[in-house]
C-alpha cells in the first residue's frame, strides 16, 4: 500500500512537471522558448534550496526569530532551540525583511518591515503573537526603514519619506500606542538611526553622503539638539557602525578615518579623541556588536573576501579566543539580552546561510537553523579559488592586480570549460566566497566555470580602490573585464571562445557594457535590472536615491557630465550588441525603473539582435518570489545552453 502512495504521488509530481510549461501568470515573456519537461525535473532541486536568516534574539527566552522561505517568499519563523522546529509565523504573499522583538514586551509582539510588489516603499507593523493581530504603524505610503527600539523597548526609532518623498525624517513611536508617534527631527538626505545612548535619551544617527563619505551626529530627544559628532574635514571619511559604550561615556565606531581600510575605533564623548583598536588587522572591519554586560566586543573581519569572527575584551582591549569557523561570510551579529550567546549568520560554499550562536562562557557554537539544499548533497558543492590577475594600468610601476573567485565544474567534466563573468552590483559592493545557491546548476550540471571579479569601485580593498572608477573613470571597470578576458585566454583549463557575461543592477550595467565593447568576445550576455542609459536612470531613480547616486555616477544637470554619461551608456552603442541578450526586469523597481529595460530591448530588437526579455509584474529590484525565480532560472538556463554551450 506504502509503494502504490508513493507511486501516485510521484506520478501527480511527474504530471506536474509536464503540464507546468508556460510561464507564471506575473511573468510577460519575449522569445523565450517554452520550458521543457525535462529541464524542469533536473532544476528541481536546485530550485528548492533555502537559506534562513537571523533576524532577532527573544527578550526573555532562549529562542530566535529567522527569516525563510517555505511557500513562495521569506516570511518570520520562530526557533525555540538549535535544530528545533521552525513555525512560521507570518504569510504574506509579499516578502518580510526583518523582525525585531520589544525587550519590554515579554516576546509578547514583534515588528517587522514589508512591501507591496517589491516597490521597497516599506511599511512597519505590530504583530501581536498572542493575538495574531497585525497593525500598521506607518502611512502606508512612503518608504520607512532603520527600525529601532530602545532598551527599555518603549519607542522605537525610524526613518521615512513622508515629508516630501525624498529625505529621510526621523519618527519616534511608542509600538503599544501608534497616537504617541512623533517627527523627532526634520533631517535632509539619507539619514538612518544607529543605537539609542544607555539611558535611551539621545540617539546616534548616520547621515550618508556616499560610500565614502558619512557622519555620526547624536540627537538629544528632549531638546531636539542634534550635534555633530565626526567633524566634516577636506578628506572625506567614513563611518559604519557604531555602539555606545554602556556607561555613556563613549562610542566604538567602525572607521576608514586615517586610514586606507575601516578599522575598530573607540571615540572618548568628553576628549573628542579617537583611538584605534585594530592597528593589527590590515583588511576592513565591519559589523560589530557590544554584549549587554558591556565587556565583549564581537566584530567581523573582511580578509580578502573571507568573513572572520574576532572579539574583543573591552577593559584590556586584547582579543580573547575566537571560535573555529567554516571559510566564508559571517553577519547579522546579535547578543542575546539576557545571556553571554552571540548570535549570526554562516554560510559557506558546502552550505547556506545559517543561523548559529557562540556561548562565550563555553566556546561552544550551535547551529540552529539547518536549511535544505534540495535534498542534495551539499558537500559535494564545488570549493572557490581566490585568484589575482592584472589589468591596465600599473601602481608603483607594477600592473594593478584585481581579485577574482573562480569555481570549477565537477571531475565529471573535461576541461577547457566555458565561462560566465558574473558581474556584482553596488557598484560598491563585492564577490565574496559563499553558498553559490542556485548558480550551482550551471556549475555541477552545464560544466560552466563561474568567475566572479572585483572591479575597480568594489568595496573590501581600501577606499582608494573604491573610488577608482567614480566620475570620468567610470568606463575603467569595463577595461577591468577586458583584462579579465586576457586572463581567461591564457588558461589552458579555461575556454575563451565560450564566455558569458551576466550581472544584476549595476552589474547589469557591466554586463550590457562589456557587451558593447567585447562582442567579439563573448557569446551572449544576461542583464538583470540593469542600468542601460545613466541619464535616463539619474532621471527616474526614486527620489531619495537620485542624490546618493549622483555622487558615483556624476550629476547629470551638468552639460560637460550630461554628454559624458550619454557618450558611456550602453544604449548609445546598443548597435554594437552582436551577441544574444537576455534581459530580466521588475515593474515595480524603484532603484532601476522599468523604462531602462525596455529601452534597451528596443533598441537592441530594431538593429536585428537577438533578445530574451522576462519582465515580472509582481517584483521590483530583483525577483523575490519563487514562481518567479524559478521561470527566470530556467529561462538563463535554456539561454546558456543554447548560445554559451552550443
Amino acid at each position: 500500500m506504502r509503494q502504490l502512495r508513493y507511486l501516485v504521488a510521484f506520478a501527480a509530481f511527474s504530471a506536474f512537471l509536464l503540464a507546468a510549461q508556460e510561464a507564471p501568470p506575473s511573468i510577460v515573456a519575449e522569445g523565450v522558448p517554452p520550458v521543457p519537461a525535462e529541464l524542469r525535473a533536473r532544476m528541481n532541486q536546485y530550485l528548492n534550496m533555502r537559506a534562513a536568516g537571523f533576524a532577532d534574539w527573544h527578550p526573555r527566552e532562549r529562542a530566535l526569530l529567522i527569516l525563510t522561505r517555505f511557500g513562495d517568499t521569506t516570511q518570520v519563523h520562530m526557533v525555540r532551540g538549535p535544530g528545533a522546529y521552525r513555525q512560521q509565523l507570518t504569510f504574506f504573499p509579499d516578502r518580510v525583511w526583518n523582525a525585531k522583538f520589544s525587550p519590554a514586551a515579554q516576546g509578547n509582539y514583534f515588528l517587522f518591515s514589508m512591501d507591496t510588489g517589491g516597490g521597497e516603499s516599506f511599511q512597519i507593523y505590530k504583530f501581536d503573537l498572542a493575538e495574531g493581530s497585525l497593525t500598521m504603524l506607518t502611512d502606508g505610503k512612503s518608504r520607512n526603514q532603520g527600525m529601532l527600539f530602545n532598551h527599555r523597548g518603549t519607542q522605537v526609532a525610524y526613518v521615512s519619506t513622508r515629508r516630501n518623498g525624498r529625505d529621510f525624517d526621523l519618527y519616534v513611536v511608542n509600538p503599544d500606542d501608534p497616537k504617541t508617534e512623533k517627527r523627532a527631527a526634520e533631517l535632509k538626505g539619507q539619514w538612518q538611526p544607529i543605537d539609542w545612548s544607555p539611558d535611551d535619551s539621545r540617539l546616534l544617527l548616520m547621515e550618508r553622503i556616499s560610500v565614502n563619505e558619512t557622519y555620526l551626529h547624536e540627537l538629544d530627544l528632549a531638546s531636539g539638539r542634534l550635534e555633530l559628532l565626526t567633524p566634516r574635514e577636506s578628506e572625506k571619511v567614513a563611518y559604519g557602525t557604531a555602539r555606545w559604550r554602556r556607561d555613556g561615556k563613549g562610542l566604538f565606531v567602525v572607521s576608514d578615518r586615517g586610514s586606507e581600510f575601516h578599522r575598530l575605533l573607540y571615540y572618548d564623548r568628553a576628549a573628542k579623541l579617537f583611538t584605534s583598536l585594530t592597528e593589527h588587522v590590515p583588511w576592513d572591519v565591519e559589523e560589530i556588536e557590544l554584549s549587554p554586560d558591556g565587556r565583549t566586543l564581537a566584530f567581523t573581519v573582511n580578509a580578502d573576501g573571507v568573513s572572520e569572527l574576532h572579539l574583543l575584551d573591552v577593559r584590556t582591549q586584547r582579543e580573547k579566543t575566537r571560535p573555529k569557523l567554516p571559510r566564508g561570510q559571517v553577519f547579522n551579529l546579535q547578543f542575546h539580552p539576557e545571556r553571554g550567546e552571540l548570535a549570526f549568520n554562516l554560510n559557506s560554499a558546502k552550505s547556506p546561510s545559517d543561523v548559529y550562536s557562540y556561548d562565550l562562557k563555553t566556546g561552544k557554537v550551535e547551529r540552529w537553523t539547518f536549511s535544505e539544499t534540495g535534498g542534495l548533497n551539499s558537500e559535494t558543492f564545488q570549493e572557490t579559488d581566490l585568484i589575482h590577475y592584472p589589468t591596465f594600468d600599473q601602481v608603483d610601476g607594477k600592473p594593478r592586480m584585481l581579485a577574482a573567485l573562480v569555481t570549477k565544474p565537477p571531475a565529471k567534466f573535461k576541461p577547457p570549460y566555458p565561462v560566465v563573468i558574473n558581474i556584482h552590483g553596488g557598484p560598491e559592493a563585492q564577490a565574496r566566497p559563499g553558498f553559490q545557491g542556485r548558480h550551482n546548476y550551471f556549475i555541477n550540471e552545464m560544466g560552466i566555470a563561474l568567475i566572479e571579479p572585483n572591479v575597480r569601485g568594489s568595496t573590501g580593498y581600501g577606499k582608494s580602490f573604491t573610488k577608482l572608477d567614480n566620475d570620468y573613470r567610470r568606463e575603467d571597470t569595463v577595461k577591468d573585464i577586458g583584462a579579465l578576458l586576457d586572463w581567461i585566454a591564457q588558461q589552458p583549463d579555461l575556454d575563451a571562445r565560450r564566455v558569458a557575461v551576466m550581472g544584476g543592477s549595476y552589474g547589469g550595467y557591466m554586463a550590457l557594457a562589456s557587451m558593447t565593447h567585447f562582442s567579439d568576445r563573448l557569446r551572449c550576455g544576461i542583464d538583470i535590472v540593469g542600468i542601460s542609459n545613466f541619464v535616463t536612470f539619474l532621471e527616474s531613480t526614486k527620489d531619495y536615491r537620485r542624490d546618493l547616486r549622483r555622487v558615483e555616477y556624476g550629476d547629470e544637470r551638468d552639460a560637460k557630465m550630461r554628454e559624458f554619461l550619454i557618450r558611456i551608456s550602453p544604449l548609445t552603442h546598443a548597435d554594437k550588441i552582436r551577441k544574444p541578450l537576455l534581459v530580466a526586469q521588475g515593474q515595480n523597481d524603484p532603484r532601476v525603473p522599468v523604462g531602462e529595460s525596455e529601452q534597451m530591448v528596443k533598441k537592441v530588437k530594431s538593429g536585428g539582435g537577438a533578445v530574451w526579455y522576462v519582465l515580472a509584474k509582481d517584483e521590483g529590484h530583483g525577483f523575490a518570489k519563487k514562481p518567479n525565480a524559478d521561470y527566470l532560472y530556467y529561462a538563463m538556463a535554456m539561454f546558456l545552453e543554447q548560445y554559451l554551450l552550443k
